[in-house]
């Protein structure tokens, strides 16, 4: 039986096996030093290790793949969980994840690989997110459910159900949130917002379904789920406006960027407040998000994407967008 500290992941077992394996070559191989570094996850799914800790800020003018969805403070021989859009949570191995050489600033995810080529998803499934394995997390899906998971979590197993789904149901956002003071944040596609403390939302083990989170109007669903650090002055609220069924990218749509002081906060499993006022053939969010801003955003493939520069009202109908939105993320620094 193999200990946590003396397990050795397939990809490393391979290298071992390998007939360049052979000698000296081999021992160098299984003896990966547990240094302390970060596991990223990019909004355009490319995944990739820092071979340091250092702190980790912008710097510069942006590069492909720099609006990250996930950032997990680990260590190179520790493991971290991804969890998917079906609930379910699956047990990484930090070791087997490219290694981004050191570097000033933000890392460079084009270094990465792409997620489908790391993690086997199920047919229809998806990645939302990296998380560690030892705090409470925050799960939000796409019918208002939320769920504060306490990290009790099989140690003999490779992946596991998170969230027990409803028929139909899907997780759109996982965030750590351990204190009680962390806002939880729904957008839905009908522009409503809702906020509220995680204190409102008992932690339950991994088997249970949550509780009511957004209370939802016909025909709604939620876009996006995430937290906001308490007292956090530069967090923002993105929605991008636009018709429902348009070909992807024929028509960018109306941005608005707006302080998430703006928002009130309510109680949870009420219907939330406006975030965006549709024009005249709009009738849908394309994409909406809640973070520490400023706010960046990119295309599928990574490219960087310009966002409105003013910040507009709480309510207001934002500014035509030239060029579609498919990712946004926070500007900030992870230390």
């Amino acid at each position: 039986m193999l200990l946590e500290s003396e397990a050795v992941s397939p990809t490393v077992a391979a290298l071992a096996a390998a007939p360049g394996g052979k000698g000296k070559a081999a021992p160098l191989a299984l003896e990966i030093a547990d240094d302390p570094c970060w596991a990223i996850l990019s909004a355009s799914g490319q995944i990739a290790r820092t071979s340091n800790q250092e702190p980790l800020a912008e710097s510069g003018p942006r590069s492909r793949h720099d609006v990250f969805r996930s950032v997990v403070k680990t260590s190179a021989r520790g493991e971290i969980a991804a969890v998917t859009s079906l609930g379910r949570m699956l047990r990484l191995q930090v070791m087997d994840m490219p290694v981004l050489p050191p570097m000033s600033g933000l890392p460079n995810l084009a270094g990465g690989v792409p997620a489908k080529d790391f993690i086997t998803l199920l047919k229809g499934e998806t990645l939302v997110a990296f998380a560690p394995l030892d705090t409470v997390l925050a799960i939000g899906t796409a019918q208002g459910i939320v769920k504060r998971v306490q990290p009790d979590y099989p140690l003999n197993r490779e992946d596991w159900e998170v969230i027990a789904l409803k028929d139909k149901d899907t997780v759109v956002g996982v965030e750590p949130a351990g204190a009680d003071d962390v806002d939880l944040v729904f957008l839905t596609k009908q522009a409503q917002l809702l906020r509220f403390t995680a204190a409102a939302v008992r932690p339950q083990g991994r088997t249970a379904g949550g509780m009511a989170g957004i209370k939802l109007g016909a025909g709604d669903e939620v876009l996006f789920f995430g937290t906001v650090a308490p007292g956090d002055e530069e967090a923002v609220v993105v929605t991008v406006s636009g018709t429902e069924g348009a070909l992807p990218g024929t028509a960018p749509g109306a941005g608005k960027v707006t302080a998430f002081a703006e928002y009130p906060a309510k109680g949870r499993a009420t219907a939330g407040v406006r975030a965006h006022r549709f024009l005249k053939g709009e009738d849908t969010l394309l994409i909406a998000w809640a973070g520490h801003g400023p706010a960046k955003a990119s295309s599928l493939a990574g490219v960087a994407r310009s966002l409105p520069q003013e910040h507009g009202r709480r309510d207001g109908s934002g500014i035509p967008l030239s060029q579609a939105v498919d990712a946004i993320g926070p500007s900030m620094t992870w230390a």
